[in-house]
């Protein structure tokens, strides 16, 4: 659903994907929010880059590292914790208990996450993200794109009363860089569409604020199909760049009901719907089987042989339940759990396991000598919900010495 979704969104608005959404993009947004909390607006800022070093610098760039820091091991333990119990796993990290894998995994995507984040930043879009490269097999004529409309902002000039005064022609466009400025990837979109736009849309801000001030429509710098753009350019060069401007329109409803987004849509919606009957319908118990190998059997006093099993059954509902586990297709054979003293073998035990939890049990099977058959017999365990209609089942073989 993701995948499609993302063809989805980038067929109906291009890039938004990078521009809002994106954790390299919301990452970044964040961490230059903790810069502009801590060492002031982007002037200060530069001004502190430029200075010396003092103890102020040195005090403001420490706390902005610890703040990232944290942030950046914040954001990897919330990835280990989305793979295993997150309460017992935070105790057992904060004591030393966890498994080394779990320090591993926070301490690479800490170190990712701080330097991706705090220092790469709008890098890593441009240089090693693929998304940009794919994208482009999705878009269309109908798809909106961050678009400078040149038909009406060239061409351009900071002296708009002067050229005016003069009878010469110029557009809208008063260049003066307001949308390179706050641009985070460092380009003019003046220059058309490029690999490193974003789209965020900071320029249409930035933009449009100039175009407010001048007492000029805006949209000079807006979201823009190229269908409309075209449309819009071939009536600026006919009936005038004022009447193009007139005619100017905001997003409408065909751009996003059209084939190729219905196509999307749908098998988008096929996914989740097929997603949730498989959650709907799903075993909520499951049972695993782990056979000893050493040794392979046991031959008792009584001649019987002996087999031992770790069986692991998973509970997958919030309350606790008591299953019945018992033996299948093992003629003759008797169980018992390992840390029972009494052990007297019998054909089903009861388990009991806690809510949404697994629960793992040594079990001895054992078969007359004079029935198991020499060799590997397969059975299998069998679980069945003593309060409820749920089984399930797991296979497992019988090893007998001889043949």
């Amino acid at each position: 659903m993701a995948g499609l979704g993302l063809f989805l969104v980038t067929s109906v608005a291009g890039r938004v994907w990078c521009g809002y959404t994106c954790p390299q993009t919301v990452w970044t947004d964040l961490y230059i929010w903790v810069e502009r909390l801590i060492e002031g607006d982007r002037n200060a800022r530069m001004k502190l880059d430029k200075g010396p070093w003092s103890a102020e610098k040195i005090g403001k760039r420490a706390a902005v590292y610890i703040v990232w820091l944290l942030i950046a091991v914040a954001t990897g333990g919330a990835w280990i914790f989305y793979f295993a119990d997150a309460p017992t796993l935070a105790g057992q990290f904060l004591t030393g208990e966890a498994p080394t894998v779990a320090y591993i995994t926070v301490g690479v995507l800490a170190a990712t996450t701080f330097v991706f984040a705090g220092f790469m930043r709008e890098q890593v879009c441009t240089y090693m993200c693929p998304w940009p490269r794919v994208q482009g097999a999705m878009l269309d004529e109908d798809s909106l794109l961050v678009t400078y409309n040149a038909w009406r902002g060239e061409p351009r000039s900071r002296h708009q009363k002067k050229a005016a005064a003069e009878g010469l022609d110029v557009g809208d466009c008063v260049d003066c860089n307001a949308c390179v400025a706050v641009c985070p990837m460092g380009i003019d979109i003046r220059d058309g569409n490029q690999l490193e736009c974003i789209t965020c849309a900071f320029c249409i801000d930035a933009c449009d604020g100039v175009m407010s001030k001048l007492g000029k429509p805006q949209g000079l710098i807006s979201y823009t199909t190229l269908r409309d753009y075209n449309t819009h350019a071939a009536e600026a060069a006919t009936a005038g760049r004022a009447a193009a401007t007139a005619h100017q329109k905001s997003v409408g409803v065909s751009h996003i009901v059209r084939p190729r987004t219905m196509l999307y849509f749908g098998l988008w919606c096929l996914v989740g719907v097929l997603m949730l009957v498989s959650v709907l319908t799903r075993d909520r118990l499951d049972i695993n089987v782990i056979p000893d190998r050493n040794p392979l059997y046991v031959t008792l006093s009584d001649g019987s042989i002996r087999n031992g099993y770790t069986l692991k059954v998973l509970n997958m509902v919030n309350e606790p339940r008591t299953f019945e586990v018992a033996i299948d297709g093992l003629p003759e054979a008797g169980m018992w759990i390992a840390t029972d003293e009494a052990h007297e073998p019998v054909r089903a035990i009861a388990v009991d396991v806690d809510a949404d939890r697994l629960r793992e049990i040594k079990v001895f099977v054992t078969q007359p000598g004079n029935v198991a058959k020499p060799g590997l017999t397969g059975f299998s365990f069998t679980v069945r919900d003593l309060d409820g209609s749920e089984t399930g089942s797991a296979s497992a073989d019988f090893y007998a010495p001889g043949g």
